[in-house]
């Protein structure tokens, strides 16, 4: 009897993605449990497994397609299939994975990611990285248990590949994606991070008088980002505000006492604490940019979620440090290099990117000097953060070098006032530039 594979649930509110890839051709063998279509929503990519062993039959939508929840988009001819896999760390069913969005292969059926062997048996991360690079894994030497491939073994390979090109070629990156893993905290300096580099397009040589033009479909997940963030201007009336800090205080904390705090608590450092809690310290203040317009009503909130930007392969996701404001240096910076380090995994969970009350935003890390971030509805407000650099600055009547940072609050000014923006980063900088009020609530 025939065995019809559906479209799982797909988290709280989204009732339909689209089917980005197959990892499963008609006539493979599959085993239970076993990723054969991955789906891509308005946030992140769930793969569909295979509900029982058996042979993969008709596929019922292409490569593309929108599906709903409880669609029929395959079949499987029940038997003895392949053999069972173990697991993935990242788990299965409905693991979340955060990928960066590709084209889809011309031929699904010539995916590498179907071979099958016990070296072969891909992790969701490992199978991404095999089919962005059109890699065929049988000829990759696996280091993991068993001869399995990781995530190093295929990106050496991807590494490997470009030599055999015979013309070099003058690459452009991706606009818009990113290849570190790193969170995205401030960094002194104004060098870009030394990251690896992302999948690019490159320019070839064009014959005289021939001019290209590629035509890709957005995905779900950037046509997501793209009406949000229009909505965001359209509905809100949104005002940027800035101030600069001297960081001179934070970075001579961290030097003084890094050592110990790890030594302590197991973990660095790092920036992010420190403007998380003058963050919580500032909205407790002024709780209008810890709030929210609903309908006709301004809902205020006791506790202090900030959705914090993290660098993904795929590009920037944002999760939620919950009860931001309860919690300690070490708790922060342990929550924070956990996400930072699961994004890079791709196993962030919807949940986790959920809610937020508040966001910090980044792109110093990058070497942005100045941003006008754009507001996550329905939060009221995002902080953006820019490179550190030293910069003359005037002290006691003389002209001094500080490391200084700009800092820039959009806010929704329907909500919030111009006195309580400003009053919101002057108490951040006052926080800042002396640390020991984040101890006292001062």
């Amino acid at each position: 009897m025939t065995i019809e594979v559906k479209v799982p649930t797909l988290g709280e509110s989204i009732t339909e993605a689209t089917l980005s890839a197959w990892l499963k051709a008609p006539g493979d063998a599959v085993a239970q449990d076993e990723p054969i279509a991955s789906l891509e929503t308005d946030k992140v990519a769930i793969e569909v497994n295979a509900p029982a062993a058996g042979t993969m039959g008709e596929q019922r939508a292409k490569v593309g397609d929108d599906v709903g929840v409880g669609a029929v988009i395959a079949t499987i001819d029940p038997g003895p299939g392949a053999p069972a896999a173990a697991k993935p760390p990242s788990g299965a069913g409905e693991t979340i994975e955060v990928r960066e969005p590709q084209a889809a292969p011309a031929e699904p059926e010539a995916a590498p990611a179907q071979e099958d062997g016990p070296n072969l048996t891909l992790s969701p991360a490992v199978r991404r990285i095999v089919l962005e690079h059109h890699l065929d894994p049988s000829k990759i030497k696996g280091t993991g248990k068993d001869g399995r491939l990781t995530k190093d073994d295929v990106l050496a390979a991807a590494a490997e590949a470009p030599k055999a090109d015979a013309p070099a070629q003058i690459s452009a990156p991706a606009e818009g994606t990113h290849q570190s893993s790193t969170l995205m905290g401030p960094k002194a300096g104004a060098q870009a991070p030394q990251n690896p580099a992302p999948p690019t397009r490159a320019w070839t040589p064009a014959s005289a008088g021939e001019r290209k033009e590629e035509r890709v479909r957005m995905t779900r997940l950037r046509q997501t980002v793209a009406r949000r963030l229009k909505e965001a201007q359209n509905t809100a009336a949104m005002l940027t505000t800035f101030n600069d800090v001297d960081m001179s205080a934070v970075m001579a904390a961290r030097a003084k006492y890094k050592d110990l705090f790890e030594k302590k608590h197991g973990i660095r450092l790092g920036f992010m604490g420190f403007f998380v809690k003058a963050a919580a310290l500032a909205a407790h203040d002024i709780p209008a940019v810890n709030a929210r317009i609903e309908g006709e009503e301004i809902v205020y909130h006791d506790y202090f979620d900030v959705s914090i930007a993290v660098s993904a392969p795929q590009g920037l996701v944002v999760p939620v440090v919950r009860d931001a404001q309860a919690m300690s240096f070490a708790d922060i910076e342990k929550t924070v290099a956990d996400f930072g380090k699961r994004a890079k995994e791709g196993t962030l969970t919807l949940e986790e990117m959920q809610g937020g009350t508040f966001t910090i935003s980044n792109g110093g890390v990058f070497g942005s000097l100045l941003s006008m971030p754009i507001i996550n509805p329905p939060q009221s407000a995002v902080l953006g953060m820019h490179r550190i650099e030293e910069r003359p600055v005037v002290q006691g009547g003389q002209i001094v070098a500080r490391p200084m940072m700009y800092l820039a609050l959009s806010y929704d000014h329907r909500l919030v006032d111009g006195r309580e923006a400003v009053t919101f980063l002057v108490r951040m900088k006052e926080a800042l530039e002396d640390p020991t009020r984040l101890l006292i609530d001062l």
